[in-house]
């Protein structure tokens, strides 16, 4: 993301000078962007109703929706686990893995789906390699880098199912500092106008979109009841689509 917020400024002709804050949560990010002496301007991140609140939000989506494609990891062991899964209702008769406090874990549950869940990311692994659920969805912008970890061994991506729900990665930027904001959308706007933003896109993401081929895989769409209503869901030029 940092390419793209270096695009943005340049586009946008703003001399920026981009600096790392300390380690921290997103969470605590939010709160340091509400504090003059908070140390942060701006963080990126999927967005929310309560995130649109603390802070205000570039709402192009820097990932094109990707996060909310959804490819997952099953068990060597069962690699057609998820072959004839055709809608929701089959789908819930397998169990999902995922992490407790993750927004995706609400927004399977409200779809219907069984969902096992663990404090601990890391944990999730050697569970699907025990069986104990039967897939793990990851975003396809996730999956292949998770899937190469020596913690995944015994673990296949799954070639036969991809879930979609509408998200959105945003530039959140601290309300103390609005004139960013507008200087910053402004040059994302002119990104996607001139065609860099797509071009960045394009090679970050291309390559792995097609060995994915989320166009050759059954398609189940969720809904997301924790996305903003003002997300622009109305602009195609925003969104990606297989």
């Amino acid at each position: 993301m940092l390419s793209l917020l270096q695009l943005a400024c340049d586009e946008a002709e703003l001399r920026c000078q981009l600096q790392a804050a300390a380690a921290m949560n997103q969470s605590r990010a939010m709160v340091q962007m509400g504090k003059r002496d908070g140390g942060i301007d701006l963080f990126w991140g999927m967005t929310s109703r309560e995130r649109e609140q603390q802070a205000i939000p570039i709402r192009i989506p820097l990932d094109k929706g990707l996060l909310g494609w959804r490819v997952a990891l099953v068990n060597a062991s069962q690699p057609d686990v998820l072959a004839g899964v055709r809608d929701v209702k089959q789908l819930s008769r397998l169990v999902a893995g995922q992490v407790a406090d993750w927004p995706d874990t609400a927004i399977l549950r409200n779809a219907g789906l069984q969902v096992l869940t663990s404090q601990d990311y890391g944990n999730l692994f050697p569970m699907l390699q025990r069986k104990r659920f039967d897939y793990f969805p990851r975003s396809v912008i996730e999956v292949q880098r998770e899937a190469a970890l020596p913690v995944a061994k015994g673990l296949l991506i799954d070639r036969n199912l991809v879930l979609h729900y509408p998200t959105a990665m945003y530039f959140f930027v601290s309300p103390l500092k609005p004139e960013l904001a507008a200087q910053l959308e402004q040059g994302l706007r002119k990104a996607l106008k001139d065609g860099r933003f797509n071009q960045l896109f394009q090679r970050y993401n291309g390559q792995l979109l097609s060995q994915l081929a989320l166009d050759k895989r059954q398609e189940i769409a969720l809904p997301n009841p924790q996305l903003p209503a003002a997300t622009p869901l109305q602009d195609r030029a925003l969104w990606y689509r297989p």
